[in-house]
């Protein structure tokens, strides 16, 4: 094995577009701790990541910390980065863009742990919802790559919620979404969110942008503001009262139509009608959307920003968002996003958004470089239960980078000839790559 940091030139090639925020020492350590995280099979903390880099013995591991508790970098600079990517490699110069927002609980333990408090964790297992951690809020591209019958969402910019009396986390998102408004200007953004992202902090979003979310089942509904009557006072802002969802189901009227969500065609019963939700958007007109798979189901309310797109579009636009719910998984479960234990302000701020970034780096590198066929029928002999398996998992594109960085990270001293020793630590860390 060489020392230091072999990389290989997709990878290097990725990378490099991260030079100009960093300073050269500063860079060196960036590309070890991207290495070093995808690398790692085991706990990814800070010397984990040193660990996985192969620079335990060379490197201080003063040196990895330092460059997340005190380096000069930008987190916002990184993520637009990883933004740019994404919009170079995976979406059209004129598509329009989908975001999903959402956030996640990350639990801590520690008194002296920067930021941590008591928060909902609304995944955990147990009936307890209670953790003591951060809350970090996401805002993700939602892609459709050719490999992929599911879109994928890249996390590019990530805000972590400081606690009662700062920003919440709808005014975080609306934030993180003007950021990305405003690197494509005049091009549509358009973001789905679930039903705790609204708020009167949504007037002012960027022209251009549109935002959909899920009726709460208390929310009030009004026409739209009459045409003035030339009468003396102020004209009406709103109509007259339409009611909460339930109510203007009850006197809106269905139609049946095909909808594609979750990798299939449902055929469902939808109602539409143009209002205003006042007590969030103020007079902005909005579009509901009522759904129902069936006459006896639950009812699903959503509400728009949009006023062009269809109920179709739009229902199959929402279930898309579900995409961020898987990359919470695989980050969290797969990549080990959260496993560092750093406790001070700048690195606690930094870290856990470093890894949400390396995951999209690690999807960005199997798409423009790393996707075989032969990679999903490989899976499937080895896991032959997968009977139906047809796409690549994430935990399959990290393989194949591990495996990819293995090939560039050992080189026998005689290449046509290479020792046992050589040879045996090849195969063991093949193994380990898939672990």
């Amino acid at each position: 094995m060489l020392p230091g940091v072999s990389l290989p030139i997709s990878l290097r090639r990725l990378l490099d577009a991260f030079a100009g925020s960093f300073t050269t020492p500063t860079f060196a350590v960036f590309r070890a701790m991207v290495f070093g995280l995808v690398a790692q099979t085991g706990q990814r903390t800070v010397c984990g990541m040193l660990t996985g880099a192969g620079l335990a013995t060379t490197w201080s591991h003063h040196r990895a910390h330092r460059f997340f508790s005190a380096a000069r970098w930008s987190v916002d600079q990184i993520g637009l980065t990883v933004f740019d990517l994404v919009l170079a490699h995976l979406v059209t110069d004129t598509a329009d863009l989908l975001v999903a927002v959402d956030d996640t609980a990350h639990r801590r333990r520690g008194k002296k742990v920067h930021g941590a408090g008591w928060i909902h964790d609304g995944s955990a297992p147990s009936r307890n919802k209670l953790a003591f951690g951060h809350r970090w809020v996401v805002a993700g591209i939602i892609a459709q790559v050719p490999f992929l019958s599911r879109p994928i969402c890249l996390p590019v910019l990530c805000r972590r919620w400081q606690g009662k009396g700062t920003a919440s986390t709808v005014e975080l998102a609306a934030q993180m979404i003007t950021v990305i408004a405003g690197r494509v200007p005049g091009r549509r953004v358009h973001v789905v969110a679930d039903a705790a992202y609204h708020g009167t902090s949504l007037r002012n979003l960027p022209a251009g942008v549109s935002w959909t979310t899920r009726l709460p089942r208390n929310a009030v509904l009004y026409h739209r503001a009459p045409a003035p009557t030339g009468k003396r006072g102020r004209p009406r802002l709103k109509g007259d009262r339409i009611g909460t969802p339930a109510q203007a189901a009850a006197t809106t009227v269905w139609r049946t139509v095909s909808v594609a969500r979750y990798g299939r065609a449902d055929t469902v019963s939808i109602a539409t009608r143009d209002c205003l939700w006042y007590g969030v958007f103020g007079p902005l007109p909005v579009r509901t959307v009522l759904v129902r798979d069936r006459p006896d189901a639950p009812m699903l309310a959503l509400i728009t920003t949009d006023l062009t797109v269809t109920a179709a579009d739009l229902v199959g636009r929402y279930a898309a968002r579900w995409a961020i719910e898987v990359t919470f998984f695989d980050t969290r479960q797969t990549l080990g996003v959260g496993q560092a234990r750093n406790r001070t302000a700048q690195a606690v701020n930094r870290t856990w958004a470093f890894g949400m970034y390396v995951y999209t780096l690690v999807v960005l590198w199997y798409a423009v470089s790393g996707h075989r066929s032969q990679i999903v029928a490989d899976r499937r002999i080895h896991a032959p239960w997968y009977l139906s398996k047809t796409d690549p998992s994430f935990t399959d594109m990290l393989t194949a980078l591990r495996r990819t960085l293995i090939a560039a990270r050992f080189m026998g001293s005689r290449p046509a000839q290479p020792t046992n020793a050589e040879i045996r630590q090849v195969q063991r860390a093949w193994a380990l790559a898939a672990a």
